[in-house]
């Protein structure tokens, strides 16, 4: 897979507000000399006014996309604890993402109405995605025995490449993967960190197994297995990138 989802692209709505505010500002420097000449002008106001009034205007778009994705991560921890609170399952935060909002299109039904951010929940029946707040409400799932497999991925997000959790879906038919990007559990942080991650997947792997072994069902093909990662590796791994 290879589909930019950086960051920006999940919040297009305030990349629009944004760019509507650096249209100003542009207009406002190609129009320097005209307003600078016209303040100039008036009585006791400084020239620099539309320096002031440049950088207020940054950091008010600073302020509102903080805010949001503060806003975001608030009602993120708020549907998180009320899930576990209710169904004492496994609770993970993803992103939505075009690759995911074409999947679910495709597959139809209620599948489309996630919102940017969302909670799956693994639990003995299969895997089913959430969103709200205080009050969640389920707006798709998919039954253990409706997916084929689960395996780990890598996209490109902006610069870096980050993993996803890939489900091979089988229903209506009509077979096709469907990928999910795990969120980081920090305010202003992306991706999981890819010990977490490797470590949600593999609970989600057995959850699998053991209910299609249950059911006397045909068990999914074994994959490579899913590395371990220690802080011990980290920290050696960062040691060895500062050596460089």
């Amino acid at each position: 897979m290879t589909e930019d989802v950086s960051p920006a692209r999940r919040a297009l709505p305030v990349i629009a507000i944004g760019l509507a505010a650096a249209g100003l500002i542009a207009v406002l420097i190609g129009a320097g000399p005209t307003v600078e000449r016209a303040i100039a002008q008036l009585p006791g106001v400084p020239s620099n006014r539309v320096g002031l009034l440049l950088v207020a205007a940054s950091a008010l778009v600073l302020v509102l996309l903080a805010l949001r994705r503060l806003r975001l991560h608030a009602r993120d921890r708020t549907r998180r604890r009320a899930l576990e609170s209710s169904l004492g399952a496994t609770v993970t935060t993803s992103l939505r993402t075009p690759m995911l909002t074409a999947a679910l299109d495709e597959l139809g039904g209620e599948h489309g109405r996630v919102g940017p951010h969302f909670s799956i929940v693994a639990d003995a029946t299969g895997i089913a995605f959430w969103r709200g707040g205080r009050r969640p409400r389920r707006v798709g799932a998919f039954a253990w025995r409706e997916i084929r497999s689960i395996r780990c991925d890598r996209i490109a997000a902006g610069a870096r490449s980050v993993p996803v959790a890939v489900l091979r879906v089988r229903r209506g038919g009509s077979s096709l993967e469907v990928p999910l990007l795990l969120a980081s559990e920090r305010a202003f942080g992306f991706a999981l960190p890819d010990e977490a991650f490797f470590a949600t997947v593999r609970g989600w792997k057995a959850e699998h197994r053991a209910a299609l072994a249950a059911e006397g069902l045909e068990l999914p093909p074994l994959t490579s297995p899913i590395p371990i990662i220690t802080p011990e590796q980290l920290a050696a791994a960062a040691a060895g990138g500062m050596r460089r």
